[in-house]
């Protein structure tokens, strides 16, 4: 299996010794290295995802082909928080309120 940008992957010891036992991973692909290496080896760029689905470290791995496992569920990826502006009272649910800042103005009016 060659990787390509974008896969899921699990990397265990299968694929080098060095992610043996607790020390394996699952990695999403950034970038596959064209340098010449041994055959059946190969670099590859990405991010560890922990259990969320969540980048937490971007690492380069050198780990042979034939041990890479595609991994067929995704990790839940948790949601990211959406920010919004204040909404006064007198919004209208037309964000008009929100640009202006008249929601904000009436409230630190009302201190």
């Amino acid at each position: 299996m060659r990787p390509e940008p974008g896969d899921l992957l699990r990397i265990d010891g299968r694929a080098s010794v060095q992610f043996a036992g607790d020390r394996a991973l699952t990695f999403r692909v950034v970038s596959v290295c064209d340098r010449p290496t041994y055959a059946g080896w190969v670099w590859l760029t990405g991010y560890v995802l922990n259990r969320r689905g969540n980048a937490t470290t971007k690492r380069e791995i050198y780990v042979q082909l034939a041990g890479l496992r595609r991994v067929t569920s995704t990790p839940a990826a948790s949601r990211s928080r959406v920010t919004r502006p204040y909404a006064s009272r007198n919004d209208q649910g037309d964000g008009r309120a929100a640009r202006d800042r008249s929601g904000l103005r009436a409230r630190a009016d009302a201190r």
